[in-house]
């Protein structure tokens, strides 16, 4: 895709992962937990204009579905849907978590 804006669309699944991390944090300080959960939507957002930051080729998942490395600790899911110049945020996961 070239530098033209894709849309971000939240699959439920990845705005459940986001608002657990978001509520996880929050145990311990939740003003953290509210300045996380902004940090990782802003830095997702940049897909809408590098929508191939991510990689695929993890073994076994599917060769359209995409991941990206937006903190340490986690991994953003998505697909690019070129028809419709939409991303699809599908799952957000720590990295010690089961992928996806």
């Amino acid at each position: 895709m070239t530098a033209r804006f894709c849309r971000i669309e939240w699959r439920p699944l990845a705005r459940d992962d986001l608002r657990a991390i978001i509520q996880y944090i929050g145990k311990d300080n939740p003003t953290r937990a509210r300045h996380f959960g902004k940090e990782l939507r802003d830095k997702i957002r940049v897909l809408a204009q590098h929508p191939k930051l991510g990689h695929t080729g993890r073994p076994g998942l599917p060769v359209w579905l995409r991941e990206w490395v937006v903190h340490p600790n986690y991994i953003v899911f998505y697909r690019v849907l070129v028809e419709t110049r939409t991303i699809e945020i599908l799952r957000v996961k720590h990295a010690a978590q089961q992928m996806p």
